[in-house]
């Protein structure tokens, strides 16, 4: 599986400025262009600032409330890959075993902790319960509905005003022995049997080096995965960011919304903030991994836990054109801006910590010391960008996507390694079910009441 990175941004996320007419118990968002109808969404990563674009296609008057800036959580140093063809359930048998030899390796892909807090011990023993083969299969099966419109709806804001470039390209995987490729072989050919549009296609190590000159002697064998993307993660988020703007939406940041409630006789949502109560018609919990505070209240049981993952850029005298994937370490290779300067992108580890938790240099260095036997003509000493970010996580390894006990209170978190594929897939399904009242058969896996 591979490190794609995450989703939403921020803490608590809300506005300040929030303009619009007086409401009766609170002041009302925005002009309501449709009929009045007007939303607020938490949350300006991917997943929040999609679900706000598709809610304007169905003539929602929308504002963005971000806690820090767009982008600040998981949304801006994940790998960029938008991968439909891996993206499955993180909770497998295989980790399980690998998750417990990782307690003792301070440098290995997977860290917890162990002073981790009783809470995130005990979010782990609901993940352990879920790394079964019939669970995973089944969670596979989740997931089909809305990979297959993951890249169909990164065009559709692409025709629709968002202008970041997201490249297509195959991704390789690279191992160090054929054997050693088993399993994410099994894991594509599971994902193809639930109708997903995927397949491994083998590379010998002439092959291998050839497409991937990066690579050392070590890589012997080879999978190629093609008709996948990958995009600059914090470049995408902020060209979402502004066609959402420019087609009238508006994004609040620096302040917390504190609570999400009903109001009173009324269908409309009560969004507390430090200085004042808004009143919209349609509330939307996206801010990733700070999830559980805001959707707890509203009946929202399945806990979101945060897997932090980190990245760096570095500089290399061979060109990486493609997504290079290397399964032993747990850590994905994405070209930078203009490939031809050396320059790309690598992120990986899944450490349990707090989601503002400092970053730690010694993940960083973990990351080096994992690749360097596997990578040739590196400058270790070029790397700059550090950057960590918080994964949203849910035990059983789908996200919550949908209505909530509250009337009007939707969340959309959760995603995991996924939040960069199915965040576009992930606001199209959710606007047209709250516009619509609708259920989309896709979204019916990951019922946040579940």
């Amino acid at each position: 599986m591979n490190p794609d990175g995450g989703e939403v941004s921020g803490n608590e996320a809300s506005g300040n400025e929030a303009s619009g007419n007086e409401a009766s118990g609170g002041r009302q968002i925005g002009r309501g262009s449709a009929g009045g109808r007007v939303a607020a969404v938490v949350g300006a990563g991917v997943v929040g600032l999609s679900v706000a674009w598709f809610l304007q296609e169905h003539g929602y008057d929308v504002t963005v409330f971000e806690s820090r800036t767009v982008g600040a959580g998981a949304s801006s140093g994940n790998a960029g890959w938008v991968c439909p063809g891996l993206t499955a359930p993180l909770p497998e048998p295989s980790i399980l075993s690998y998750g417990l030899r990782s307690l003792a390796a301070r440098d290995a892909p997977l860290r917890i902790p162990p002073t981790a807090p009783l809470a995130t011990w005990r979010f782990l023993a609901g993940f352990a319960l879920h790394c079964t083969a019939k669970r995973w299969t089944a969670g596979v099966a989740s997931y089909a509905g809305i990979n297959a419109i993951a890249h169909e709806s990164y065009d559709v804001l692409a025709a629709g005003g968002v202008t970041a470039v997201v490249h297509e390209a195959p991704m390789i995987a690279a191992f160090e022995d054929p054997r050693d490729a088993v399993p994410l072989r099994r894991e594509v050919e599971v994902l193809a049997s639930y109708g997903q549009d995927v397949s491994a296609v083998e590379l010998s190590e002439d092959e291998l080096h050839a497409v991937q000159p990066i690579l050392s002697p070590r890589a012997h064998f080879g999978l190629r995965l093609d008709g996948q993307r990958y995009l600059q993660p914090a470049e995408y988020t902020q060209s979402l960011a502004g066609s959402f703007v420019s087609r009238g939406g508006k994004i609040e940041e620096g302040v917390s919304v504190v609570g999400i409630r009903e109001r009173a006789g009324s269908s409309r949502v009560h969004v507390d903030i430090a200085t004042s109560v808004l009143s919209v018609d349609v509330a939307v919990i996206a801010n990733g991994a700070w999830l559980q505070r805001l959707a707890g209240p509203t009946g929202v049981r399945m806990r979101v836990g945060s897997g932090r993952g980190y990245s760096f850029t570095v500089r290399a005298d061979e060109v990486l054109e493609a997504p290079l994937y290397l399964p032993s370490t747990r850590v994905a290779c994405t070209p930078g801006p203009d490939p031809q300067s050396g320059w790309f992108r690598m992120a990986g580890t899944m450490e349990f910590r707090p989601p503002g938790y400092r970053l730690d240099e010694r993940r960083v260095q973990a990351i080096v010391h994992s690749c360097t036997p596997y990578l040739r003509n590196v400058d270790w000493s070029s790397v700059t960008g550090e950057w960590v970010g918080p994964r949203p996580i849910t035990s059983d390894g789908l996200p919550v996507i949908g209505a909530t006990a509250l009337e009007n209170v939707f969340v959309a978190g959760g995603h995991g390694m996924w939040g960069i594929t199915l965040g576009p897939a992930t606001g199209r399904l959710l606007a047209e079910r709250i516009a619509t009242g609708k259920l989309p058969p896709a979204l019916a896996p990951f019922d946040p009441l579940r």
